[in-house]
């Protein structure tokens, strides 16, 4: 049962874990090279893209994705998708995807003379998948050695470990006050109906001996 327990228990921290370093921002020092407009076809992957733009015609299967194509300092390529989150999950409320490619346009550089870039995204990139990470904001910086803190993450997951501690002294101190006052009085309740149970067994087993 302890097996089994802490098995539950694991998978639980395993998908809370992954769905915060999908939802919660991150940062990539880049150089982006290029920006491109895709037709992309929704198949099992449907829910790793955003929906619709508002005002857009939802429930469609295929619809035109912005991209955004760069490198990091290593050489590795990486691309974002651009799209709008609207007011959708996961609550960024990006409506700017336009003027975001825009900026992207604008700040694209070479492999001789790089502009490095601080991109904001969420998500996570995957080539079985066919996923990409979703770009949310860009900001220039003059070097990839740039020291990024990621403010709202520290504070966001502070602030959700004192609700869980709450939550869980507040469970145990229930636990404590209601429960398993009940449980020791059922115990009690079950204690006695053995104890009378056995009492009148022994008295017919005696009667029947007469």
């Amino acid at each position: 049962m302890t097996y089994v327990k802490w098995t539950f228990l694991a998978i639980i921290a395993v998908l809370v874990f992954s769905f915060l370093h999908y939802t919660l921002p991150q940062h990539d020092v880049v150089r982006i090279t290029n920006t491109d407009i895709r037709r992309v076809d929704f198949g099992d992957n449907a829910m790793f893209w955003s929906g619709s733009a508002p005002g857009n015609k939802e429930g469609v299967s295929s619809r035109d994705v912005l991209f955004i194509e760069a490198f990091y300092e290593d050489g590795k390529p990486i691309v974002y998708r651009n799209q709008d989150t609207g007011w959708l999950w996961p609550p960024y409320f990006k409506v700017n995807s336009s003027n975001l490619q825009a900026e992207a346009q604008d700040i694209a550089s070479t492999k001789d003379n790089p502009q490095w870039v601080v991109v904001t995204h969420y998500g996570w990139r995957s080539e079985y998948l066919s996923i990409y990470p979703n770009a949310i904001d860009l900001r220039q910086v003059d070097s990839p050695d740039v020291r990024i803190v990621p403010w709202f993450n520290i504070v966001f997951l502070t602030v959700l470990a004192l609700v869980v501690l709450t939550i869980r002294n507040r469970w145990v101190r229930f636990r404590e006050t209601r429960i398993e006052p009940m449980i020791d009085e059922a115990g009690d309740i079950i204690e006695a109906v053995d104890d009378k149970a056995e009492g009148l067994w022994r008295r017919l087993s005696g009667s029947r001996k007469r």
